[in-house]
């Protein structure tokens, strides 16, 4: 039996973070080989995490922006 992919992060996660579990989970989707429940759950968390990771990539995006302003 294929192990699930771990649950989203709890809290706030470093992207680093969130980019690992992501990738972890489509992995498990790319083999197709687990049940389709389990495959289903891992499709939901995928979304999940994409989202979060792209909220994340933001933030750090414009902290970066502000911090070239105040530089510039």
């Amino acid at each position: 039996m294929s192990q699930a992919a771990p649950a989203p992060p709890a809290g706030p996660a470093r992207f680093e973070e969130v980019l690992t579990t992501l990738e972890k989970t489509i992995a498990e989707l790319a083999g197709g080989t687990a049940p389709l429940e389990e495959l289903v759950a891992a499709h939901q968390r995928a979304l999940v995490l994409l989202a979060e990771a792209q909220a994340r990539l933001e933030e750090l995006k414009a902290r970066a922006d502000t911090i070239g302003r105040q530089l510039g």
